[in-house]
């Protein structure tokens, strides 16, 4: 038995070595030269390399392999994350920490709302099919089998019967936080990249996710575990699901710039796009890396139930404002200009 672990922990190991090389030496080269001096592909690859690494750290937990790969892992993971969120994320340099905030109080919201008819498109694509989900199911919840396997509905709403009286503890939370952010982010990332074939993965995606949500919901519900499940997705719920939509509704701006180029060609106008939305994408990835830590500690612990309802209902609307309202100073009227000049998503 000791041999066929050791061998499943080998095989584990070497089919994952190449990508935790990878961010091992991006980790290495930003923490000597600055997050400035990595190339834009290498930047781009770290959100992704990290997801892939806390994915890799909770199945090796939950495997039990040997201590020195778990421990390796969790120190990757940790250097990692201070590459992404710590002082090498402020992009040493002079006006480093000015530009990083630019990008997260202006430039990300401010480019939401410049494709906001394609995110309008994308929350519809969504929550339409979410609410169809959750009353079709009410109605009859029998439909949920039709959405989601039976032996999946039926331990999920016994585990949401009984509650959170007894929290979840650290160990089970940092498990679960990497599940999370494997789970979320590869749904945002589907929902985004698919968009290239004229917006039709998207689409696809986002109705999917959107009727799977809401007939789980409804099934619960109907079983009388609602308010749970309620005080469970809110305190996180603003974060995910508006990160998916985000993602969706980037996913159709890059189709709708495959099927309507305008005076540009196919490839330019691709291109084009591409590397505006990508401050899109970036945010809603670190839109899911929160929601993946409030759902991981916060959603499932033992924290009254009416004071998860005033902490989500809060951040819902903080959430709202951000987008809706950051990043309109003086310069708003150039963001004006680029809107009107968006005829499509």
């Amino acid at each position: 038995m000791a041999v066929a672990s050791a061998l499943t922990e080998k095989a584990f190991a070497d089919r994952r070595r190449t990508g935790w090389e990878e961010l091992h030496t991006l980790s290495r080269t930003t923490t000597q030269r600055g997050l400035r001096k990595l190339a834009a592909a290498d930047v781009a690859k770290l959100p992704s390399l990290y997801r892939d690494a806390c994915a890799d750290l909770a199945a090796a937990e939950a495997a039990r392999y040997s201590a020195p790969l778990v421990d390796y892992l969790r120190g990757l993971t940790a250097s990692a994350h201070t590459l992404l969120y710590g002082p090498h994320a402020r992009a040493r340099g002079e006006g480093g920490e000015i530009r990083i905030q630019h990008a997260w109080l202006v430039a990300f919201p401010r480019a939401v709302r410049k494709r906001w008819r394609a995110m309008s498109l994308a929350a519809g694509l969504f929550f339409i099919p979410l609410a169809i989900g959750v009353g079709l199911t009410m109605r009859d919840p029998t439909f949920a089998f039709r959405i989601a396997p039976e032996a999946m509905l039926r331990p999920l709403t016994e585990a949401y019967a009984n509650g959170f009286d007894a929290g979840r503890d650290a160990g089970e939370g940092t498990m679960m936080a990497g599940y999370y952010v494997y789970n979320n982010v590869g749904i945002a990332l589907r929902c985004f990249a698919l968009g290239i074939f004229g917006g039709i993965g998207s689409a696809f995606y986002l109705v999917q996710n959107g009727l799977s949500i809401g007939a789980i919901l409804g099934y619960v519900a109907s079983q009388g575990a609602g308010a749970n499940i309620g005080a469970f997705i809110v305190g996180h719920g603003s974060l995910e699901l508006g990160a998916i939509v985000l993602s969706g509704g980037a996913g159709l701006s890059l189709g709708w710039s495959v099927i309507a180029p305008g005076e540009r060609t196919r490839v330019a106008s691709l291109q084009r796009t591409a590397r505006e939305i990508l401050v899109i994408v970036g945010g809603a990835s670190v839109m899911l890396l929160m929601a993946a830590g409030i759902e991981a500690f916060w959603s499932a612990s033992s924290t009254p139930r009416v004071i998860k309802l005033g902490v989500g209902g809060t951040l819902f609307f903080l959430v709202v404002a951000y987008i809706l309202f950051a990043g309109r100073d003086a310069s708003g009227e150039r963001e004006g200009e680029d809107r009107s000049e968006e005829a499509k998503p």
